[in-house]
């Protein structure tokens, strides 16, 4: 027997203009274990499918492969025979109906440093809504890395620091916290870093995590990287013209509270059309892009079943950002560290 599905976010009565379904599902999660998974990124899929679409889909892969008849798995579709050439024909034939947003997930920390700890926690946080505390992170996370075990130490010392099962704030873990933030300071990181670091004062600190073991809603969860995930993928599908409705396989990480939250940060801070767009139909100020989601097995769902596929082949690939065939798919903001 099935268990009941959790979360999601019913559609708003009144839905304005346009709204397309957005089928979406994630490979790497990990839930707060970002350091030593075995997944070092995080992908979220989202395919424009109607639903006879994606059995035709299906269909036409089953035809040269054996796979279980209710589901597919990126690892059985990577390892059978003609894999290679599968993968470049499912690719090709996603093109312009699917999106894959990465996110590293080291990376993700950084920035969440950033957005927690130098400004005001927001559920826009990790966002292209965002993108002016982007340098700050590059900059941190760029010079950290070339800091060997004090860079580690620094990581590992923020996830304790923000970790919300605590029963009362510890001043212990903020003590622990500045003084690997003090090691790191003292390898000298150069100019952008270390005015990174410096700007962390250890009262703010206390503050924002006081808040979180206070179950400060407003708050982010901050070791969680879905919900700047599912953003970029609704802010990516919208384009500024149109709500975005979500088919969702079940995640723990989207429940009801933080997704009406998402949602009313999204229409706070929505950005404008695209670029080329008319703005006449530009949905109207206020209005988020995100209409709702809505949770479902993916076993019920054969545009769900694309998604998690897509996902999971976009994350088990090998030179993922310079991958020629999946280049077309990849959304423009990933959170990942440009090279150079």
């Amino acid at each position: 027997m099935r268990t009941p599905l959790q979360g999601g976010l019913p559609p708003i009565d009144a839905v304005v203009g346009a709204v397309v379904q957005i089928a979406c599902d994630e490979s790497g999660f990990s839930g707060t274990n970002l350091l030593h998974s075995a997944s070092p990124v995080i992908t979220h899929a989202g395919v424009d499918l109607a639903v006879d679409e994606a059995v035709e889909l299906i269909t036409a892969l089953r035809a040269g492969f054996r796979f279980s008849p209710h589901e597919f798995k990126s690892g059985q579709f990577l390892r059978g025979p003609g894999a290679a050439r599968a993968r470049e024909w499912f690719l090709g034939a996603l093109r312009g109906r699917a999106s894959v947003h990465l996110v590293d997930k080291e990376f993700f920390l950084v920035t969440r440093i950033v957005d927690l700890l130098l400004a005001e926690p927001s559920y826009a946080a990790g966002t292209r809504l965002t993108r002016d505390h982007r340098p700050a992170a590059l900059a941190l996370y760029r010079a950290g890395r070339a800091a060997g075990g004090d860079w580690d130490v620094f990581l590992a010392a923020f996830v304790d620091l923000v970790r919300t099962k605590r029963r009362h704030p510890d001043r212990r873990t903020v003590q622990r916290f500045f003084e690997a933030r003090d090691a790191l300071v003292r390898r000298g990181l150069g100019t952008p870093a270390d005015a990174v670091l410096d700007g962390l004062d250890p009262a703010h600190v206390w503050a924002v995590v006081t808040r979180l073991d206070n179950d400060d809603r407003s708050i982010p969860p901050p070791l969680e990287p879905m919900l700047p995930a599912l953003a970029e993928t609704v802010l990516s599908w919208s384009g500024g013209q149109r709500q975005v409705l979500v088919i969702h396989d079940e995640q723990s990480a989207l429940t009801a509270d933080r997704l009406t939250r998402l949602r009313q940060a999204l229409a706070d801070h929505g950005g404008p059309p695209a670029a080329g767009a008319d703005r006449a139909s530009a949905l109207p100020a206020g209005v988020s892009p995100l209409a709702g989601l809505v949770m479902v097995d993916s076993r019920d769902d054969p545009r769900v079943q694309v998604a998690d596929l897509l996902a999971g082949v976009a994350r088990r690939s090998p030179g993922i950002i310079d991958d020629a065939a999946l280049q077309p798919l990849l959304s423009p903001t990933s959170l990942h560290a440009p090279e150079g």
